[in-house]
This record gives structure tokens, C-alpha cells and sequence, in this order.
């Protein structure tokens, strides 16, 4: 496992090794996105459109990649962001995805549908801890998360709003997918041809998600055509309902989920510490800008009054420097480490870390950038027909 994991060089290796050894059904549900998943192709390709547009002659013999996230040193400008139900791919995700942050210095995020509780993660990953809240109709089991992730001496609570309803997965609804997995007619032959991955589910049993126990099961409906995400969401979620969790909440308040840069004062003003330009990965509303297209505009919004960070399509160590370039603090991780896990467990998401400092690196390197913070929007030709002009605010 360990060698090739070490020749897989790319993200995209890294996507391949894990497809091979997961049945379809289960790859398609990390891999997937809504409807016909234009968002998740854009918010790729979004950072090919953007050309560099590098300087020469600089001292580049050493580079500095670490940047400073709420006065914490961060020893590249990345974070792991929440994932779900990682368990159900590499049994022990979670806490591989926690070590491994921890390992090279970067925060780690909880997912509210982990398959590990927010106790295990603050006793066996020691590290920078954020907990991702989605926001339940049950509210005092909502409430409970959040109350056990500030015990836990969690540093950040980060609130997804821009789920209010779950995406159409049309991967998932083909799959029949449900949580917990269940044998079908259509998934049995999947999972016979995934020896490993099978029996170890047949021996030690499928995995369950601790915060989101006791609730309604989450599994596809044909009738409705709704997906596993977003069973027991609360729609009526608001910027009051969002004050209400300010006050709940003393310490770091991460709000994910904006791209529209009307959205950004009201919110701005309720406290928060940080936004996430998101997407949601593609995963939930088809034909939504691509984060890296919104992510001037929301940049030019918040005009420097808390951190902005940006998640989806990052797949090189050269969209992080991208990001950075216009304007982001830092940058998510999301399917880029699941990838890695689901790949090879630990060994996986460090080697996709490995791979995304090593890129940076090169790319600083090649731009005459000898630091993280000398990065900005100088090295980029940004093609005009690529700038939505509504989001730079021209």
C-alpha cells in the first residue's frame, strides 16, 4: 500500500487508488454532486481558467509557507474541512484525517455526520479542532453538539447555512444509497467485487455517525428524488437563528456556505470570526458559481474586517497558491484529503498533503513568491470573459 501511495505523484492518483478499492455505490457518494454536476466540474475548472503570470529573478532558494489563521500559526494556508460519513470508506477516517492535520500543522474540522464523536477526536488527535454544526430541526440535539464540542475545548465552530434543503445526488438516488448500508439487489454485486472492503464491513459491522444517533434514518427516496444529505435539516434556519449561536457560542465562529456578496454585511455584523466561500462541493445546487469566481467578490465585501477562506475544486498545490492570490486566508480541504483516506487511511491523507506543500512550494518557486504572504494578484492574467462582472463588483 505504502508504495503506491508514494507513486501516486497527484490528487487525481490519489482519487483513482481509492475508486478501485470502494465499491461504486460508496466511491460515488464522496465523488458525486447534484444534479448534473456542473458546479463540481466548475469549481475545478475555474482555477485552469486562471493563468499565472510569474516575476523572475527573486532569491526563491528557500520559500515560506506558513501563514497566521485567528493569530495561530498555520504551517501551510490550508485547512481539513468537514467530510462525512468517511468511516463508511476507510474504517478510522476521522481520526486518520485529525492526526494527519495535526501532523503538518493545519486545523481539522468535524462533520457533524462523521463517523466519530467529537470526544474521540479531542482525546486521540491532539491538534487544532473546528466543529462543523449543521443545523438540526432537533434543536437540543444541536445545542448538545455544540455544547460537547466547546467541553472538548474544540477552537471552532463552524456553521454550514448554505444547506437548508439536500441537492438531488442523482448518483446516490441510482445507487440507492442509505446510511446505515443496507444489501440491495443493486449494491450486492458492488460489493462482491470489493473483496476487502466487504469483509471488513461483514466482520466488524458498519460504522455509525455518534452526533446524528437516534434520528431519522438517512437513506435515498426515489418517490421525492432526495438524496441521503439534508434528512433532518432545519429550512427555517435565519440571520436571528444564526445571533442566537453567537451568543451561544465564545469562542471562533466560522460561517460556511456564502458566495453572494449581498449576504456578507448582515452577517459580518452578527460577529462571526471567518467566512467560507463554498459550494458545498458542488453537492447541493446545480449551476452555482464556482467558489474561485465568487471569491472576489466576497473578498471586496468583507474589505478586510475578518478571514475569508475558500474550499472546492482544489486538487493542486497551485490553485492554493490561486486562492491566496485573490484574496483567500486560506483554503478547505475537502475531497483532495478524502481522496487520501479513502485511499490508504493515514498514509493517504499525508501523502496528499505532502503533495499539495510540494506543489505550492514549486509554484512559489517558479513565481519568483518567496513567501505565503507575498502572494497577491500581481502573478495572475485573468482572461476578462472569465470575470463575472457582478461578482468583482465593476
Amino acid at each position: 500500500m505504502r508504495s503506491k501511495l508514494n507513486d501516486s505523484y497527484s490528487i487525481e492518483r490519489l482519487r483513482v487508488m481509492a475508486r478501485r478499492r470502494l465499491p461504486r455505490g460508496v466511491f460515488d457518494f464522496y465523488d458525486g454532486g447534484a444534479e448534473d454536476e456542473v458546479t463540481l466540474t466548475d469549481n475545478s475548472s475555474a482555477f485552469q481558467r486562471v493563468r499565472l503570470s510569474p516575476r523572475v529573478l527573486r532569491d526563491v532558494a528557500q520559500v515560506d509557507l506558513s501563514a497566521e489563521l485567528f493569530g495561530q500559526p498555520l504551517n501551510i494556508p490550508m485547512a481539513i474541512g468537514p467530510t462525512g460519513a468517511v468511516g463508511f470508506g476507510w474504517r478510522g477516517g476521522d481520526l486518520d484525517l485529525a492526526r494527519a492535520a495535526a501532523a503538518h500543522g493545519i486545523p481539522y474540522t468535524l462533520s457533524t455526520s462523521a463517523t466519530t464523536s467529537i470526544e474521540e477526536i479531542a482525546n486521540q488527535a491532539p491538534g487544532r479542532h473546528w466543529f462543523q454544526a449543521y443545523i438540526l430541526q432537533d434543536k437540543d440535539r444541536l445545542h448538545a453538539l455544540i455544547d460537547r464540542a466547546l467541553a472538548a475545548d474544540y477552537e471552532g465552530l463552524v456553521i454550514t447555512v448554505d444547506l437548508p434543503v439536500g441537492g438531488k445526488r442523482e448518483r446516490d438516488l441510482a445507487n440507492g444509497l442509505s446510511f446505515p448500508m443496507k444489501l440491495t439487489h443493486r449494491n450486492i454485486c458492488q460489493f462482491v467485487r470489493k473483496p476487502f472492503w466487504s469483509l471488513d464491513m461483514l466482520l466488524h459491522k458498519p460504522p455509525v455517525m455518534p452526533s446524528l444517533q437516534g434520528l431519522a434514518s438517512l437513506a435515498t427516496d426515489k418517490t421525492k428524488m432526495q438524496g441521503v444529505a439534508g434528512r433532518n435539516y432545519d429550512p427555517s434556519f435565519d440571520l436571528n437563528a444564526l445571533r442566537a449561536l453567537r451568543d451561544r457560542w465564545p469562542r471562533k465562529l466560522i460561517v460556511k456556505g456564502v458566495v453572494n456578496p449581498a449576504d456578507v454585511n448582515a452577517i459580518l455584523e452578527i460577529g462571526v470570526d471567518a467566512l467560507v466561500v463554498s459550494n458545498h462541493g458542488g453537492r447541493q445546487l446545480d449551476t452555482c458559481v464556482a467558489t474561485l469566481d465568487a471569491l472576489p467578490g466576497i473578498v471586496r465585501a468583507v474589505n478586510g474586517r475578518v478571514p475569508v477562506m475558500l474550499d472546492g475544486g482544489i486538487r493542486r498545490g497551485s490553485d492554493v497558491f490561486k486562492a491566496r492570490a485573490l484574496g483567500a486566508d486560506a483554503v478547505l480541504l475537502g475531497r483532495a484529503t478524502l481522496y487520501g483516506v479513502l485511499a490508504g487511511g493515514y498514509a493517504g491523507v499525508d501523502r496528499a498533503l505532502t503533495i499539495l506543500r510540494d506543489e505550492l512550494t514549486r509554484t512559489m518557486q517558479l513565481c519568483a513568491t518567496a513567501s505565503v504572504s507575498e502572494i497577491d494578484g500581481s502573478v495572475l492574467a485573468i482572461p476578462q470573459n472569465s470575470r463575472p462582472d457582478f461578482l468583482y463588483g465593476n
